[in-house]
């Protein structure tokens, strides 16, 4: 909850840029309530590792830059997990989100041990393409009307970073 005024601040500096890619707010989305609701709903699924919510901070002043979410984390003959993520506009292409993205890997690899992360974008969103193939996701096809971005179904390119020990192996 110590977190609610910089991701607030964050939040409302870059809503114009992040409307772009995401679904559309809830009217209370911004509120203090439903900020500390999904803090607890998160730290109830990052017990069970369902879910993992986590925000981006910068190094050098540990100031809020971003958040990234593993999602749909299945075990069992899976191994894998949706992967989302996002961006204050201000610190967008300066490689913070690569840098974030490969963390997260490592984690769900080497601690959780999901191999395939999954990822869906807007087919126009470069910034997000080249982050990805960076972390090397790789193409994998279109999702026809994948997810609603302002009011409207819109496709996604869809990219999987699959852990190179995974292909062809028996776990």
């Amino acid at each position: 909850m110590d977190d609610y005024e910089a991701w607030l601040r964050l939040r409302r500096e870059s809503e114009s840029f992040l409307n772009h890619w995401e679904p559309k707010k809830e009217k209370e989305f911004y509120s203090k309530d439903s900020f500390q609701t999904r803090v607890r709903w998160a730290k109830r699924n990052f017990s069970s590792t369902k879910v993992l919510h986590l925000f981006l901070f910068l190094k050098v002043n540990h100031n809020l830059i971003g958040g990234l979410t593993l999602d749909n984390i299945r075990y069992g003959p899976f191994h894998s997990a949706s992967l989302g993520y996002w961006i204050g506009e201000g610190f967008s292409n300066n490689g913070f989100m690569t840098e974030g993205l490969r963390a997260i890997i490592h984690y769900a690899n080497k601690t959780l041990k999901v191999t395939r992360l999954e990822a869906a974008i807007l087919p126009n969103n470069n910034a997000s393409k080249r982050v990805l193939e960076k972390c090397e996701f790789k193409y994998e096809g279109v999702g026809q009307s994948y997810l609603q971005i302002n009011g409207r179904w819109r496709n996604h390119v869809l990219y999987a970073n699959v852990n190179k020990n995974r292909r062809g192996s028996a776990s």
